[in-house]
């Protein structure tokens, strides 16, 4: 009889391939698996815990119970007492205390509520990044001091000994990539890359902003505008296409394998995100060959050298225009990155092992 639980209440994109590349690492009969598809996160977060409540065999032997911080443990467990005894280990790739929104009103309390509820429901607490458990620590106080009429002692002090940071594991050995001390490219145009959902918290307005600004300078360039999109694309993107004239490869998600394609046809990979606690898409394109250009905050200082990070849009448009005028610095200053570069910490081959002892409580 399974010994691991294994819940995701939101079964799609990064959350669906952590769960994924587990499950290739255990053998069927150690785990049961329950999952919600990821769809209207908002009620994944709110209903999960009951409508798992009612799918657990009643009947049971688990040891370990594994899941998301969608899921909002405290109450799943207050439901099935059953479950209480099991080592309850959750991963948070995002944190709900600090994730943006447009405006402080718009901000739902209640899902930064079960995550805190959460993390003192739970044995283990692990964060995708240092950034993500500091940012997560630091906001529990702010955020429950909102709180009318009560107070609040201790919360933090009993949640931090309990985190710990174990990176997601990226798959580097599924992708595409170039020899970048081979390949010679002094004749193309730089080849930007932007692989990030369509949507507020990804900043595309600081993206039209710098791609613009090139333009005006009168460097050449191209640039792949790739990432999810959706029924309503922003406002800044409607006409950049022919504000560009002939720049612009790909606007829009392609199929997986273009995908990765592309990615090793680049030169930069830039973001210009306002949320990003790790950035999966981000590191593929740098194990595929492109060099990183990123905000100065969040992750990014975390993962990258700080010559990689801009603090104003002005200074990411200084270097991309130096690097977009002269290609022949540009490919002698990318040899040299990659020469110093080492992504082995954030490989699955290294990581994975880690979660497999941890699921089967030898660690």
């Amino acid at each position: 009889m399974a010994q691991i639980l294994i819940l995701e209440a939101f079964y799609g994109g990064s959350h669906k391939q952590l769960i994924d590349v587990l499950l290739e690492n255990l053998n069927k009969e150690e785990y049961d698996l329950l999952t919600i598809p990821a769809k209207k996160w908002h009620w994944c977060a709110r209903m999960s815990a009951l409508q798992f409540a009612g799918r657990i065999r009643t009947a049971h032997q688990y040891q370990t119970l594994f899941c998301s911080s969608v899921l909002n443990l405290a109450e799943l467990v207050g439901m099935r007492m059953d479950l209480a005894t099991c080592r309850k280990v959750v991963y948070f790739h995002e944190n709900q205390l600090c994730y943006p929104v447009r405006s402080s009103k718009q901000r739902d309390v209640q899902y930064g509520i079960n995550q805190i509820t959460t993390c003192l429901c739970a044995d283990r607490i692990l964060f995708n990044s240092r950034y993500n458990l500091d940012s997560f620590l630091k906001s529990i106080e702010p955020f429950l001091k909102i709180v009318p009429n009560m107070s609040f002692q201790g919360v933090r002090e009993k949640i931090a000994s309990k985190c710990e940071v174990l990176y997601y594991p990226v798959e580097f050995g599924k992708l595409v990539t170039r020899d970048v001390y081979n390949e010679k490219k002094e004749a193309s145009s730089l080849h930007i890359i932007w692989p990030h959902r369509w949507e507020h918290d990804k900043n595309p307005e600081q993206l039209v902003e710098i791609l613009i600004a090139l333009q005006e300078k009168g460097v050449s360039y191209r640039v792949s505008i790739l990432g999810e999109r959706f029924e309503t694309i922003p406002s800044c993107f409607e006409t950049l296409e022919e504000r560009l004239q002939g720049k612009v490869i790909h606007f829009g998600p392609l199929p997986r394998e273009e995908y990765l394609r592309t990615l090793a046809q680049g030169d930069v990979v830039l973001s210009t995100a306002l949320h990003e606690f790790y950035g999966v898409a981000m590191l593929e394109a740098v194990f595929s060959g492109c060099v990183p250009l990123a905000p100065n905050r969040l992750v990014y200082p975390e993962l990258y050298p700080k010559d990689k990070l801009f603090n104003t849009t002005a200074q990411a448009v200084k270097q991309l225009y130096n690097w977009c005028r002269n290609r022949t610095l540009f490919d002698k200053h990318r040899d040299d990155f990659f020469g110093k570069l080492s992504l082995d910490g954030y490989s699955a081959e290294q990581i994975v092992p880690k979660f497999i002892a941890m699921l089967r409580n030898r660690d």
